[in-house]
């Protein structure tokens, strides 16, 4: 037996990461479910708490294995992963890792629209492979600026998106559950309808069973021909199959991804795409955002185990 108050669940934390955690409280680690059912019982009755990142599925017969547990942390914003139903049912808190990585997604968002509508990738394999040298121009490309976006979800970082893009004079549109203090920007009850006004479609909302193929057949088909994707959600808020048959039709014009469905081992269909900018889910990728990440999961951890208020709170 080994008696620890925190259990660390994932193969996904790094070394710096596990280290924090391990010196602030009694850890144990496991790098999956299935490490942490082969534990003794006595072990997992001594958990109060487990530090989660990735993107298993967190049921409630896999917080059963943790008899006392108490708080679940998650390592992100999105916290699909987790049946939050169970643990509410258990009594268990969860917590998640909000706002500290709203720059760096709204920043990766406007960078990938930036290289669809410029075709910066190829401009740059352009110049790398001597091929600008040869006197050859790299094809005009497209226009972002001044262009028409609809954002779908003006949550706190479909809001950084929004006041990002607005520096770009678009034109700003977006769909949320009711309607929200901006500035003039135009707001849309049903997302059918915002895709048929826009050409930028962005999408911003959270993943997980209420939002599944929230972006289906019937808005690509509103988006039309010069509608181009955008996706930093997660891969299940868009009906990935749809998706990838109106890029192959060209019946929107392009995509911009930085989630998909079957992660890292994407749908094959994509990668025969010459009209898509791709992203290996890197939006929270920085070394400032990840570790600030890290800290505010702490933070809920050490909040809980020491019986105060949870900084971060989901239900």
């Amino acid at each position: 037996m080994t008696d620890t108050s925190l259990l660390i669940i994932g193969a996904a934390f790094t070394p710096e990461e596990r280290s924090r955690l391990e010196t602030a409280h009694a850890a144990l680690f496991a790098a999956s479910f299935a490490e942490v059912a082969a534990l003794d019982s006595a072990t997992r009755a001594s958990v109060k708490a487990v530090a989660f990142k990735g993107h298993d599925a967190f049921s409630g017969a896999n917080m059963d294995l943790v008899p006392n547990l108490g708080l679940i942390a998650n390592f992100g914003v999105g916290y699909d992963a987790i049946d939050v139903d169970a643990a509410d049912a258990r009594g268990i808190k969860v917590t998640n890792t909000p706002d500290v990585l709203n720059d760096d997604v709204a920043d990766l968002t406007v960078g990938m629209m930036l290289a669809y509508s410029r075709n910066l990738v190829a401009g740059h394999q352009w110049v790398m492979d001597g091929t600008w040298a040869t006197g050859k121009a790299l094809p005009l490309n497209r226009k972002m600026s001044g262009d028409t976006v609809g954002i779908v979800g003006m949550g706190r970082i479909g809001r950084d998106i929004a006041d990002r893009l607005a520096a770009f004079k678009m034109d700003i549109h977006y769909h949320a559950r009711s309607e929200k203090q901006t500035p003039d920007w135009t707001y849309h009850a049903d997302v059918v309808d915002m895709a048929k006004a826009v050409d930028w479609l962005v999408i911003a909302i959270v993943g997980g069973e209420a939002t599944r193929n929230y972006v289906g057949k019937d808005v690509l088909a509103a988006l039309g021909p010069r509608g181009v994707v955008v996706n930093i959600s997660r891969g299940t808020t868009v009906d990935e199959a749809a998706l990838l048959d109106a890029l192959e039709a060209k019946t929107i014009e392009g995509a911009a991804l930085d989630v998909f469905l079957d992660e890292p081992t994407i749908d094959p269909r994509f990668l025969k795409l010459d009209n898509v900018h791709l992203q290996p889910h890197q939006g929270s990728g920085t070394v400032e955002t990840r570790r600030a990440m890290a800290e505010l999961q702490l933070a809920n951890i050490t909040a809980f185990l020491g019986g105060e208020a949870l900084v971060t709170p989901v239900n």
